[in-house]
């Protein structure tokens, strides 16, 4: 049996743009909930926390030295260091944790 990718691509591309247009054009008042606006509002930093944070620990090859560089990152980001520092911090502690451990 044999499968038209068109088919696949042409639904993937509908499911896509009504996900993205649907709530567009049917909520079209302010929303007035706190709980809803509050929900709506953490979203996004949930959707990116839980791509990320797996990925952080399982892209090294100990895994120690991915939760240790996800804490370091946490702390520093949660003292109001800048983007660049965080990432340039946490990449050095992952690099001497696998000089240490490996």
């Amino acid at each position: 049996m044999q499968h038209n990718i068109y088919v696949y691509i042409f639904v993937m591309f509908a499911v896509t743009y009504l996900i993205r247009v649907l709530p567009l054009t049917l909520i079209r008042k302010p929303i007035k909930s706190r709980f809803i606006r509050s929900f709506l509002y953490y979203v996004p930093y949930v959707t990116l926390a839980i791509m990320t944070f797996p990925d952080i620990v399982q892209a090294t090859s100990a895994p120690v030295a991915g939760l240790l560089a996800l804490v370091a990152g946490v702390a520093l980001a949660w003292s109001g260091r800048s983007l660049l520092t965080v990432a340039v911090a946490s990449c050095a502690v992952v690099f001497i944790t696998e000089m240490i451990v490996l």
